[in-house]
This record gives C-alpha cells, structure tokens and sequence, in this order.
C-alpha cells in the first residue's frame, strides 16, 4: 500500500493546498468519509457528472486514490504532465485486448493495495441522470477480492459545466456508503449473470447516494445518439434488471473506455442492505 508519502508530487500539493479552497469556495460537504478503508484496498465507485469529480472525490480521503486515464491523454504535453504527476494511471480504450489491459491495470492497482477510483457509467453523464453501470468495477473487485464503496457527487455539474474552466461558487457534496462485500460472487467471476447483477445493485446504491434518475441505456450510446432518452419515470436498476434479462439477457461488457472516459440484483430490502458487510443477495 502506497502512503500519502509516496503520491506524486502533484497530488501531495492538491491535497494539501485545494481542501481549505473547496469548503470555502465550493462550500464542500462530504459525509460517510469514515466507510473509506483507511489500510486496505478497495474501489471508489461514483456517478460522473463533471470533470472536477475526481478531485472532489478524494479530496478528504488520507490515502492517494488513483484513476484509470484513457492514453490520449499522454498524445500531448500539455495533458501528459498533469495527469502523470497526479497519479493517473493510462489505459486505451476499446474492448478485446484493450479491455483486458484495462482490467488487469485497474487489479494490479488493487493487489499492491491501493484505492482505485472509477466511474461505472464509463463517461460523464450527458444531462444529469444516472446511466446504466459497466461490468468492469465489478469485474475488477471479483479478481482482486476487494470491497466496492459506492459513491455519489452532488452539485459538480453546476459548479463545473462541461465546457468551463473555471468553478462556479455552487455546493457541492461528496458521499460514501459502507463497502459492498462481493466475495461470496468470486468463483462466479465469470458469469455474466452474475456480474450483472452486482453491478445493477451496485448503481442502485449509488443513485440512492446521488437522488439522480436513472436511465436503463449506457452513456456513451446516449451521447452518440445511437439510443432514445426515452425512459420510464421512476425506473430503478434493480427494476430495469429484470426487463433486461427478460428481453436482451444480461451485458458481459468489456472495459471500455471512450470519450471523456476515466472508468462500467435481484431487488433487496433495507435490512439486506444495512446487513453485516454489506453483502448482497
């Protein structure tokens, strides 16, 4: 495991000089900071809505917290610098080969037992909602037998549209909820249904964190316009689930990474959720 110590220089003078600024200026609310591992890997999963989230989202955490970076960003020195120096780690995008690179990448991050921040929708939503999770974090999670932490920022996309460079005076809040234990799914690593399912809660814990609505369709096809925004009110993942199995069966997605990307259950009662180690089923 990597201490505060051992982060890239940027990344030391972030956390150290951004805090102060963003409680102040952004008014920064973070609640659940303590479901955050303090010694122990695990994966930081979160909606996406602006480019700002990823420091937003570790911003209070005492541990680096490292992201997967599409290797575009490494074409230019302008971008290259930054996101080097800031623990980004590059991947390429696309599935087949691509994918699995991206995967492994993102499971060696967690076997050295680090903290690895992810977007599961797999881009920065196009409007607001919350999109359709890829099967990558959890795919990931499986094979480093590690906890997912569901997370959700509130507020970034109106202090940081698409398309600004400079924050607006907007609150802003981070959110954290215990870790959902996935070991007892990981001889089951490999079955699409399985990884599914995981995932579908997995969002449905998120867009509990977030208020967001929920679209059964992924982001990035929504942005290419391949797909109708069409969705019924009120649809939930664990919902959404159902029908996608009945009608198209269940996506064993790759890890893909496209656009502005960074990386993609049965219904359960409260009392399930709220259960020791926030195990699912």
């Amino acid at each position: 495991m990597a201490g505060m110590a051992q982060a890239p220089l940027m990344y030391r003078m972030i956390k150290q000089g951004l805090p102060p600024v963003a409680d102040r200026y952004l008014r920064l609310h973070v609640e659940g900071l303590e479901h955050v591992p303090t010694t122990t890997p695990a994966i930081l999963a979160s909606n996406h809505l602006s480019f700002v989230d990823s420091l937003m989202l570790p911003l209070h955490v005492t541990r680096p917290v490292y992201f997967l970076g599409k290797a575009d960003y490494w074409d230019s020195w302008r971008t290259r610098w930054f996101f080097s120096s800031t623990g980004v780690v590059p991947v390429h995008r696309g599935g087949g080969e691509k994918g699995q690179d991206s995967l492994r990448t993102g499971v060696d991050i967690l076997q050295r037992g680090d903290l690895l921040g992810i977007y599961p929708e797999g881009t920065r939503s196009p409007d607001g909602r919350l999109y359709r999770g890829k099967t990558g974090p959890v795919r990931m999670a499986l094979e480093a037998g590690v906890p997912i932490v569901p997370c959700a920022v509130v507020g970034t996309d109106r202090a940081m549209p698409t398309g600004t460079y400079v924050p607006r005076r907007e609150p802003v809040t981070v959110r954290y909820a215990p870790p959902l234990d996935l070991s007892r799914y990981r001889e089951q690593r490999d079955d699409p249904f399985v990884l599914r399912s995981a995932t579908d809660e997995l969002m449905y814990e998120i867009m509990l964190l977030s208020g967001q609505e929920y679209v059964d369709e992924y982001a990035s096809k929504v942005k290419s316009g391949a797909v109708d925004l069409t969705v019924e009110p009120g649809a939930s993942p664990t919902r959404a689930a159902e029908a996608d199995v009945a009608t198209r069966g269940p996506a064993h997605d790759p890890v893909e990474l496209t656009g502005d990307e960074t990386l993609s259950l049965p219904e359960t009662t409260d009392a399930d959720r709220r259960g020791s180690g926030r195990a699912i089923g």
